[in-house]
């Protein structure tokens, strides 16, 4: 939510986590270049973060009751499931091909009906299935990398039984906690060894071990477990029966990258094979031979194809987290209109905000002007702009800022695990678009500590917890595991409490990449191998699912037949909008994603001809609006042609329309470095 790696010998990044903690030790890393040697270790555990942590100033900035959490979780903020934990009221998940949601009594859940119109698919909850466990609360009592846990309690917070559900799992697992009855809303119908209903269209069935079936209720002994799915309308009921026998009890995420390419392994946990569903970027990149006959789902994410077995595989190309423009073939005279441009950028320079956002757009402006008048020969403006760079970030790396001032400056919150920075700004109080912003933090802090480790020791104290805040991945208790990123997803989240009936939501793809391009910037100016990997890792996939479906949607897919755009904008648990949260116009519904357009952007090429359709829907033929800067920016990545021309527009290009990220020294100078 916002506004309203060249081979490398056997690296293994690996999220092992365990049933009742958030996360687990991860092995693996990279170093930086081209050719990155292997390395191991945890990324930021918590013999680091402990110590930083108690360094800086302690304050709940806003509470953030978890009304429905179990004692001793780090809470889930920025997850799918989120809005299973935050809030007076439970809200509707997402883990697709089911949407779930809490009830009085248990829970309810179903296949999302999908349907099409010129500027949203929508896929809402579906409370096709509801389950009375006589409880009168619940709560999450364990969570990982893929699934979730919901203990259903009685009026004496006695468990009850246990509802496991997961991302890519047709299966909603009941364990039950001791011998006794669940009641459903339907009457079911025995079919070979397990029973089936039928819900508006949709054919449901149930698989039962130590237990019962008696119309619509079904009787469980100690051990006893009930295990619902839809069925697939190409699918086979028996098939899947079979497999839901075997309940899931979790999942973990293991990632190598070799040669070219990173490949994630999302493992589901049970005792014996179970399916999953693959999302479209999943079964366009598959790794290794999988079985997927069972059928398929409809998602507003297009197809899910259902297969067996008990990891789920595929890769994605590594994009390399370049932070800096290569300017050594330009020639003297574009050098010299750089540096004319760059030392009137840096002198027309406005005070930096103080919230996080714009003051984090504001110290990435700054840094790449500091970048490019040193690639130039500017080294007047080179001195002047880092001599307020250093300035700034000298103030919002003082751990212990905020107890002396109320603004740059970042406190711990031991409520929420995280870290808040004064000014907030878009609800980063509630820990909203925390990447958006803290990338910006983490990319100018690596440019310049790059080349001045004095620096990088100075700041490494409070960067180290902006890093921790949004990447920790060995279970260090301090922060969540990965707060924002959703492996299965591919991509991350940005609303901090998902207080939406939609579940969860990201716009600005675009700033996701760059958050990780950052968090590379930074581990490889501050030497950190194992966060560098596991940086190429998320950034990778970020890319990857922010052209499947944000800029790059493959209209072949059914889902789209009827929208009317180019793009998708905004996406949801449970839909996808052409729109922002914060205009209508197609400029920046495009715009959103591609800000800042850093030097990692190339991500954004590949297509021709989509490139040219979508600025053509974004633009209506004019540059001279809200995002032109970065809109002529993204058109060049279509060709040498279309290059020379948003190029010569960018020199005349009204200030106006350069947004306050971005300067015309930099809008020039990736013009005239672009490759298409």
């Amino acid at each position: 939510m916002r506004r309203g790696a060249l081979a490398l010998v056997a690296l293994t990044l690996v999220l092992g986590l365990a049933a009742c903690t958030p996360g687990a030790p991860r092995t693996g890393g990279s170093g930086s270049g081209s050719t990155p040697a292997a390395t191991s270790g945890e990324v930021l555990p918590a013999a680091q973060v402990d110590p930083l942590v108690a360094g800086v100033v302690h304050r709940t900035v806003k509470p953030l009751p978890t009304s429905r959490l179990a004692d001793g979780l780090v809470p889930p903020t920025n997850r799918w499931f989120s809005g299973l934990v935050f809030g007076d009221q439970p809200q509707p998940v997402f883990p697709l091909p089911l949407s779930f949601g809490l009830t009085g009594s248990g829970f309810s859940f179903g296949q999302p009906r999908v349907t099409t119109t010129a500027k949203t698919i929508a896929g809402g909850f579906a409370p096709d299935v509801a389950v009375d466990a006589g409880a009168s609360s619940a709560v999450v009592s364990a969570y990982d990398a893929l699934s979730v846990t919901v203990e259903s309690r009685d009026a004496s917070g006695v468990a009850l039984g246990r509802t496991v559900v997961a991302e890519g799992s047709p299966f909603v697992a009941y364990h039950v906690a001791k011998a006794g009855s669940v009641r459903t809303n339907l009457p079911w119908a025995e079919q070979d060894g397990f029973w089936t209903a039928a819900v508006g269209g949709v054919t449901y069935a149930m698989v039962v071990a130590d237990g019962t079936v008696q119309g619509g209720t079904v009787e469980l002994e100690a051990s006893g477990v009930a295990t619902w799915f839809p069925v697939p309308a190409d699918g086979s009921a028996g098939a899947l029966a079979a497999l839901a026998a075997h309940p899931l009890t979790g999942g973990s995420v293991a990632s190598t990258t070799a040669g070219d390419r990173v490949t994630t392994t999302l493992a589901y946990r049970s005792d014996g094979d179970t399916a999953y569903a693959r999302l479209p970027h999943q079964s366009a990149d598959p790794v290794g031979e999988p079985r997927c006959d069972l059928g398929s789902y409809p998602s507003v994410y297009g197809t899910l194809t259902l297969c067996s077995g008990s990891a789920l595989s595929w890769s994605a190309p590594a994009v390399q987290p370049t932070s800096a423009l290569d300017t050594t073939r330009l020639s003297g005279e574009d050098k010299a209109t750089l540096a004319a441009q760059v030392r009137a950028d840096v002198a027309a320079t406005p005070a930096f905000p103080s919230d996080t956002y714009f003051g984090g757009k504001a110290l990435y402006r700054a840094a790449m002007l500091y970048q490019l008048a040193t690639q130039v020969g500017a080294d007047d403006a080179a001195a002047s702009i880092k001599a307020r760079l250093v300035t700034s970030l000298d103030q919002w790396t003082d751990p212990q800022g905020c107890a002396h001032r109320t603004a740059v400056c970042f406190v711990y919150d031991e409520q929420a695990k995280g870290l808040v920075g004064m000014t907030p700004s878009f609800g980063s109080d509630e820990f909203n678009d925390h990447h958006f912003h803290y990338g910006y933090f983490l990319f100018a802090a690596g440019v310049l500590a790059e080349s001045d480790p004095a620096l990088a020791t100075r700041w490494a104290p409070v960067m180290n917890l902006l890093a921790a805040d949004l990447a920790s991945s060995s279970a260090n208790g301090a922060f969540p595991d990965l707060r924002v990123f959703d492996v299965y997803a591919g991509h991350s989240w940005a609303s901090g409490t998902a207080p939406f009936a939609d579940g969860n939501n990201q716009e600005s793809s675009s700033e996701a990449v760059t958050a990780w391009t950052g968090l590379a910037t930074w581990a490889k100016a501050t030497g950190d191998d194992a966060l560098h990997g596991e940086a190429v890792w998320l950034l990778s996939l970020e890319a990857q699912s922010a052209k499947a479906y944000w800029t790059d949607v493959d209209r072949s897919q059914p889902v789209y037949a009827g929208f009317d755009h180019q793009v998708v904008s905004l996406n949801w648990g449970g839909k996808r909008d052409y729109g922002t949260w914060f205009s209508a116009e197609p400029a920046a519904i495009l715009g959103i994603q591609l800000i800042p357009m850093s030097p990692a952007a190339t991500y954004l090429g590949g297509d021709p001809a989509r490139i040219e359709a979508n600025v053509k829907e974004a633009t209506g033929g004019s540059y001279d609006q809200k995002f032109g800067d970065y809109l002529l920016m993204y058109s060049a990545l279509a060709g040498n042609a279309q290059r020379e021309s948003a190029l010569a527009k960018a020199k005349t290009l009204d200030a106006q329309w350069i947004d306050d990220g971005n300067s015309r020294t930099y809008l020039l100078a990736w013009l005239m470095t672009a490759k298409a």
